[in-house]
């Protein structure tokens, strides 16, 4: 049975009179939210932040485009990753691309404690992973080799778990997330309602329906109406050959 060899904790750093030295931690800052704006033309002010992403080194991570019929109104939602030191800039940019602001909210959420206490984690599994390995060149029964190796591989995994979160953090602290709602008012459709051009398309359109409506419910209750017209047909047979023998 091979021991644990275990690990300390990582101390910090000390001076001659062994007393800790502070280490100046950069702070960790996630920056996100979410901005939802109204232009006259859609489509330009879309280029135009789009141009001004570009430029700052962003990118969009996911993008859809509806028609919202019951607000007549076409909405553009871009997600959005950019570089966190042009985070402000960019967003000054998208408010001057906007003829109205609808609303906006901005989060800051500081994670240099979370960030500390993964990488403080990584280095002692990594400490303790060359430790094993160290087990691993002096173990000379087969039983202990098994035994190191099956714990090596633990504690890799347990290191690349632990490295994927540290990534990710990474990226969410040099890249700051924005969902712009990018969206244009119908003009046309503002005070139509009681046109006669938009009453006289309105009707003929549900004229359309209805015919349609009565279409398809022929087709769908054909059997029924052919098993009707077949009584009706034999009940009229029935009744001249009941007159004629009454004659």
């Amino acid at each position: 049975m091979v021991a644990d060899p275990g690990v300390k904790s990582i101390e910090e750093p000390t001076n001659e009179n062994n007393t800790p030295t502070a280490q100046p931690v950069e702070k960790k800052i996630i920056k996100e939210g979410e901005i939802s704006i109204e232009a006259n033309n859609i489509k330009a002010a879309r280029k135009a932040l789009t141009d001004s992403l570009t430029k700052l080194g962003g990118y969009v991570s996911e993008e859809s485009e509806n028609n919202d019929d019951g607000n007549s109104r076409k909405n553009y939602v871009l997600s959005i990753r950019i570089p966190a030191q042009h985070f402000e800039r960019f967003l000054s940019a998208v408010s001057s691309a906007a003829d109205h602001i609808e609303s906006k909210s901005i989060r800051i959420k500081d994670v240099t404690t979370e960030f500390i206490d993964i990488t403080t984690r990584l280095k002692n599994k990594t400490l303790l992973e060359d430790r094993y390995k160290a087990l691993l060149q002096k173990a000379t029964k087969m039983a202990d080799v098994l035994e190191v190796e099956d714990k090596l591989t633990e504690i890799r995994t347990d290191i690349e778990t632990t490295q994927g979160q540290l990534n990710y953090l990474n990226k969410q602290v040099a890249y700051s997330s924005l969902q712009i709602t990018l969206f244009s008012k119908s003009i046309s459709g503002k005070n139509e309602g009681n046109s006669f051009g938009y009453r006289f398309t309105n009707a003929l359109s549900d004229s359309w329906q209805l015919i349609q409506s009565l279409f398809f419910g022929l087709i769908t209750y054909w059997p029924l109406v052919l098993i009707i017209v077949l009584i009706v047909v034999l009940l009229r047979r029935w009744r001249r050959r009941k007159i004629k023998s009454t004659i």
